[in-house]
């Protein structure tokens, strides 16, 4: 296989940015978009005129000439989407969340197996400059054995997405699915060496009396083994896009922090720190972080795992537990009770 040739399936304000980063990728190629919305469709034909567009992901599906296919939408499509695409033979790049039930999860890893296709999802916060660089130190031992991480979002309130879905909880699941998921992947990845986590605890509330189901505010603890824990916040009633990650382990402690107009900017402001002998160190990153950035990378590796044979940088069983973390999180809201994982 030369070029991978990529369906993408759906145009909104992050579809775009993956045909962006698909096209970027020197052995991959756009060959078909599907979109539901008839203006979408007339951006994507003028923004990729070599494209093929449709408008039913079954038409694209049934094109001969894909060997990929990227899932760009809402949340509740996911499910009905992904199997098809894995039914089709074609790999599977999925957008986070997963899908909105664990057992929906569960399913879509078992069938990419079956299929003997690659199956990944839309963690692409793993791929960045920054965040990676964390993680790559904590790998090097240079923390010793990670105790606690904090990973925190301050950020205005969300987009309304194509017709309000984000705002509907019956296709948005609930919103700890929305945002928090990367972070609680991020935290399980981070503290890895742990083992998986043990137990959630969380709390939310909301500004809005008509939605009281929609939180603008979110916070959990996610207890690992060993003593280890993590603290997973966010913040919807804020401005602009300020997140942090704190980590500290048995020999020093990592600071990084990142900050945008919104989470699309091309303009950030980041930085990483690390303690050395009692004085805040300042690290170098090699190049710019983001999530327009960090799409390009994860588009990139995705086609050199399938084109290799390699394992994708985060898999479907990687996506499973994203999906269990945050709707044990939001159970615990709802009951005031932490929750444990099975060890099943």
């Amino acid at each position: 296989m030369t070029t991978l040739r990529f369906g993408l399936i759906g145009y909104g304000a992050w579809g775009s940015h993956h045909a962006r980063a698909i096209t970027s990728v020197a052995d991959a190629r756009l060959v078909a978009i599907c979109s539901r919305g008839e203006e979408s469709r007339r951006r994507a034909a003028a923004d990729y005129p070599s494209a093929n567009v449709h408008a039913d992901y079954r038409e694209l599906l049934a094109r001969n000439d894909l060997d990929a296919v990227a899932v760009v939408l809402p949340s509740h499509l996911h499910f009905e989407v992904a199997q098809a695409v894995l039914e089709s033979g074609r790999h599977l790049l999925l957008e986070k969340p997963m899908t909105l039930s664990v057992a929906d999860a569960a399913a879509l890893v078992e069938l990419g197996k079956s299929r003997g296709v690659r199956l990944a999802i839309g963690h692409e916060l793993r791929m960045s400059s920054l965040w990676g660089e964390v993680k790559r130190r904590i790998d090097a031992d240079e923390i010793g054995e990670p105790r606690y991480a904090l990973v925190e979002l301050w950020r205005k309130p969300y987009r309304l997405g194509s017709d309000g879905w984000r705002y509907d909880i019956n296709r948005v699941g609930n919103w700890i699915l929305e945002e928090p998921i990367h972070f609680f992947d991020l935290a399980r990845w981070y503290l890895s060496r742990l083992g998986e986590p043990v137990s959630v605890y969380a709390a939310a509330n909301g500004k809005q009396p008509d939605d009281p189901e929609l939180h603008d505010n979110f916070s959990a603890i996610l207890k690992f083994p060993r003593g280890g824990y993590a603290t997973i916040s966010q913040s919807l009633a804020g401005w602009e896009h300020h997140q942090t990650v704190k980590l500290t382990g048995t020999r020093g402690a990592l600071l990084a922090r990142w900050s945008g107009a919104m989470d699309r900017t091309f303009e950030p402001t980041f930085s990483l720190q690390k303690l050395d002998e009692d004085q805040a160190v300042d690290v170098p990153i090699a190049k710019p972080s983001g999530e327009v950035y960090e799409l390009v990378d994860q588009a990139a590796a995705f086609v050199r795992a399938v084109r290799e044979g390699t394992a994708v940088a985060c898999s479907g069983e990687d996506g499973r537990w994203s999906v269990a973390m945050c709707l044990a999180a939001a159970e615990s809201v709802t009951t005031g009770l932490p929750v444990h994982f099975s060890r099943d």
